[in-house]
């Protein structure tokens, strides 16, 4: 199982472990959302024993094995544009998700 990590989500997620002496982001799906599933993204200093991490030019991302299936095989990327910045997972599980992005759901 993988999760791939854009240059821009490792730079983003640099910056904002730093700015919130954090030492790792932590991705992770819970029910919800309009769509089913929803992405929660928070900071982590150490993994759990069931953690996946994930690297890409010193970032760390770390995901548990409960949303892994949910999101492997996905690009975590950071955009920001004219309508905000943000995350942006792109996630070939998902058979639909919201306008917003942050909420999907699968077969």
């Amino acid at each position: 199982m993988d999760i791939a990590l854009t240059p821009s989500a490792a730079s983003r997620i640099k910056t904002l472990c730093a700015e919130h002496t954090a030492k790792m982001v932590r991705l992770s799906v819970d029910g919800g959302g309009c769509s089913g599933f929803q992405y929660v993204f928070g900071f982590a200093d150490d993994p759990a024993s069931d953690d996946r991490v994930f690297e890409r030019d010193g970032a760390k991302l770390v995901v548990d094995d409960v949303s892994l299936p949910l999101i492997d095989g996905s690009t975590l990327d950071y955009v920001d544009n004219l309508s905000g910045a943000h995350f942006k997972v792109i996630n070939p599980n998902a058979q639909s998700s919201c306008g917003c992005g942050t909420s999907f759901s699968v077969g």
